[in-house]
């Protein structure tokens, strides 16, 4: 079923539009912690991507998407962390200053 490009091209276009629809609703209070929530998907997506980079009948077209889903990923991944780290430093309790 996935094999005509017709097929996959219109379940990628609806996940575009499913996914801006979904992200658009979220209140601007909730995004921090969604995106903690959205590094462990972003982390299957680098295992995927690995797998689709380094498949042994992998064509030029396939290692460059799974490259470029590599790269974008983990930088998600990182920025998840970063914006987590921060959100979480703002409960740690203050030093008092001597």
């Amino acid at each position: 079923m996935l094999d005509d490009p017709a097929v996959a091209l219109t379940i990628l276009v609806l996940a575009l539009f499913v996914g801006f629809e979904v992200i658009s609703k979220v209140p601007p209070l909730l995004h921090t912690p969604l995106m903690s929530g959205s590094n462990a998907i972003s982390g299957i997506t680098i295992v995927g991507a690995l797998l689709v980079a380094g498949a042994a009948d992998r064509t030029p077209l396939g290692t460059v998407l799974g490259f470029i889903a590599i790269v974008l990923a983990t930088i998600n991944v990182v920025g998840g962390f970063l914006v987590t780290n921060r959100m979480l430093a703002m409960f740690r309790p203050r030093k008092p200053d001597a």
